[in-house]
C-alpha cells in the first residue's frame, strides 16, 4: 500500500514541476535577489544554520535582508507572523514556529523574519514595507511559486536521500532526478561520516546534477551555555554525566556530534520534529534522567529545543549546544550569493 501511494505522490510531483516547466503554473518575481535554501527530503537536514549563515554573509555585505519561511508548528500556520522587524523580537516560539523564532534571535539587527505560507505575498508587503534587498527562501525548493536567482539544496550526509522512496514509504519529497534544478548543492554534516562516505554521495549528487558546484559543511561546537544565559563555555559540562535530549528531524547527528565533541552521554531522548515541550516533558525527562541507571549531572538540548523551554522549570541543570556551520570552500560559496 505505501508503494502505491509513494508512487502516486511521486507522479504528483513531476506533473506539478511539469507545469511549472511549461509556465502553466507562475512563478513570480519578488522584486528583489532570492536565495532559496531547501531540501529534497522531509526532516532535518541541517538546512536552518545555513539559512542563517546565509543571511549573515547578506547582511555583512549591507542588503536589507529578509527571510520567508512558512513557519511550520506554528499555532495558526495562516496567519502571516512578523517574528522579527530586524530590530524587535515580534512574536513568540508557539506564534511563529521554532525555526523561525530560532532565526529571529539569531539574526537580531541583521534579518527581517516573516512567517506565511503565502511567500510571495508576504515579500510584496516586506518590500514596500522595510524595503528589502535580498530575500532569503527558507524551505524553498519545493515553493516553486517564487522565482529564484540562487537556488541551494541541502543534502545531509548522514541519510541523504531518506530511504531512496518517496512519501509516504520514503522521506523523498520529489524524484532525485529533479536536483538537476539546484544551482548549488551542499552536502550538510559531512563531518559525522567518512571521506569515503562524502566521495560516493558526491558521485550520486553529479548523476543527477553534474553542473551545480557542491560544498561540504561541517559542525563546529562553539561552547555549551546555560538556558537561560548567553555566556558560553567549552569546559562547564567536561567530566559531567549528560542526559542529551531534543525534538529534531534527524535527532542522531546531534547525539552523535555531542558523543564526537567527547561528552559522556549516559541517556538520550529523541521526541517528534518540532515537539512543543511541556512541563509535563520536562518533569518526565529529569525523572528518567535522574534514574539509578543514569544519575545524570546535566541536561543538553540544541537551540532549536531551548526556544521551546523558556518559561518551563528545571532541577537539574540544563544547557543549550551553541554551533556554528563551516564551508569547505568558503570564499567560492560566498561568490556564488
Amino acid at each position: 500500500m505505501l508503494s502505491l501511494l509513494s508512487a502516486i505522490y511521486g507522479k504528483v510531483a513531476d506533473i506539478r514541476n511539469a507545469l511549472y516547466d511549461k509556465g502553466v503554473f507562475e512563478s513570480h518575481d519578488l522584486g528583489a535577489r532570492v536565495i532559496s535554501i531547501g531540501n529534497i527530503t522531509t526532516g532535518g537536514t541541517g538546512k536552518t544554520p545555513l539559512v542563517a549563515y546565509v543571511a549573515n554573509i547578506l547582511a555583512e555585505r549591507g542588503e536589507k535582508v529578509c527571510i520567508l519561511t512558512r513557519g511550520y508548528g506554528r499555532n495558526n500556520p495562516r496567519n502571516r507572523v512578523l517574528v522579527s522587524d530586524g530590530e524587535n523580537i515580534l512574536a513568540t516560539a508557539t506564534e511563529s514556529g521554532d525555526e523561525p523564532f530560532e532565526l529571529a534571535n539569531k539574526l537580531l539587527c541583521k534579518a527581517i523574519v516573516i512567517a506565511d505560507a503565502d511567500r510571495v505575498a508576504a515579500a510584496e508587503w516586506a518590500k514596500r514595507r522595510f524595503g528589502v534587498t535580498v530575500f532569503v527562501l527558507d524551505d524553498g525548493f519545493q515553493h516553486r511559486k517564487a522565482k529564484r536567482d540562487v537556488d541551494i539544496v541541502c543534502i545531509d550526509a548522514t541519510n541523504p536521500f531518506g530511504g531512496g522512496k518517496m512519501l509516504p514509504a520514503g522521506r523523498l519529497r520529489e524524484p532525485l532526478r529533479n536536483l538537476s534544478r539546484a544551482d548549488v548543492v551542499v552536502i550538510t554534516r559531512a563531518d559525522l561520516v567518512s571521506t569515503q562516505t562524502v566521495s560516493i554521495l558526491r558521485s550520486e549528487i553529479s548523476n543527477w546534477n553534474s553542473s551545480a558546484p557542491v560544498f561540504e559543511i561541517s559542525n563546529s561546537l562553539l561552547g555549551f551555555r546555560e538556558l537561560h544565559s548567553t555566556d558560553l563555555s567549552t569546559t562547564i559540562l567536561t567530566g559531567k554525566n549528560v542526559y542529551a535530549f531534543c525534538a529534531l528531524g534527524n535527532p542522531e547527528s546531534f547525539f552523535k556530534m555531542l558523543t564526537n565533541a567527547g561528552l559522556d552521554i549516559r541517556e538520550d531522548w529523541a521526541f517528534e520534529d518540532h515537539h512543543l515541550y511541556s512541563q509535563l516533558d520536562v518533569d518526565l525527562i529529569e525523572s528518567d534522567a535522574q534514574g539509578q541507571s543514569h544519575l545524570c549531572e546535566a541536561l543538553v538540548v540544541t537551540a532549536k529545543d531551548a526556544v521551546k523551554l523558556e518559561g518551563l522549570s528545571f532541577e537539574t541543570p540544563c544547557y543549550v549546544a551553541e554551533i556554528e556551520i563551516k564551508v569547505d570552500d568558503d570564499t567560492v560559496f560566498r561568490e556564488l550569493l
